[in-house]
């Protein structure tokens, strides 16, 4: 399924992953409703990303806070390993894990990724960093687990039996991800990061759900615009208008 967003700077065609049905049925019916129309692209972050998709941006003046705005949901986690973070991949703005653990989307806000390319030890980098937030993931979702259990042994002072806890979810946490085949970068996404370009270090982090396929000489023009406090363009970029057109 294909969209035209008709922006200010120009048009951007995306295609939409069928792998991602929750978020491109959302993108779909929040496209057709017209409620992007007249939207801001309002962060906008050289050689890193483009977003919009925040319906508090539409008439809004100059200096007004924006990036929180959206509907009164948020959209299960699509993160597949195979949807990467390439450049001109169409991807789900979200909340922190701090506050949003199960990493779901927001129900409104995109950005479109533009990024940098790397060489081949910077993406070993990257691939270790990635291993260590699926770690840390997994390792965490354990505790939630046991919370109960180590509240007790918390209150109970006994610190041989959190040592002895946190000691075996290390380990529980480290055969989950080894399970799941680890984190590791295929020879694409290598090849990919290396000659186009990309983000890798938001991979497993946020829901790819699209990817431009007409139209990346207006993301770059985008990114490359001038911004001020909050990352937003002094100049107003907006989205005019999207039509599905297949």
């Amino acid at each position: 399924m294909n969209i035209n967003i008709k922006t200010s700077m120009g048009d951007i065609k995306v295609r939409l992953y069928d792998e991602t049905p929750l978020h491109r049925d959302n993108f779909l019916k929040l496209a057709k409703e017209g409620y992007y129309d007249g939207t801001l692209f309002h962060r906008v972050i050289k050689n890193f990303m483009i977003q919009g998709g925040d319906p508090d941006s539409k008439g809004a003046p100059a200096g007004k806070q924006l990036g929180v705005g959206g509907p009164d949901y948020t959209i299960e986690a699509e993160i597949k390993p195979d949807l990467y973070h390439k450049r001109g991949a169409l991807a789900a703005a979200r909340q922190g894990d701090e506050v949003n653990p199960q990493r779901r989307s927001s129900g409104s806000q995109f950005y479109i990724v533009w990024g940098d390319t790397y060489n081949a030890g910077q993406l070993k980098q990257f691939e270790k960093q990635m291993q260590m937030q699926a770690m840390q993931q997994a390792f965490d979702a354990l505790v939630q687990q046991h919370r109960s259990e180590i509240m007790q042994m918390r209150r109970d002072r006994n610190q041989a039996a959190l040592q002895e806890m946190q000691d075996r979810l290390i380990k529980e946490a480290e055969a989950e991800v080894k399970k799941n085949g680890g984190v590791k970068m295929t020879d694409e996404q290598i090849a990919t990061y290396q000659n186009i370009g990309g983000t890798p270090h938001l991979d497993g982090q946020y829901t790819v759900f699209g990817e431009v396929t007409e139209g990346l000489d207006v993301v770059d023009k985008i990114q490359q615009t001038s911004t001020a406090r909050g990352d937003r363009p002094k100049e107003d970029i907006t989205i005019i208008s999207m039509t599905v057109i297949d």
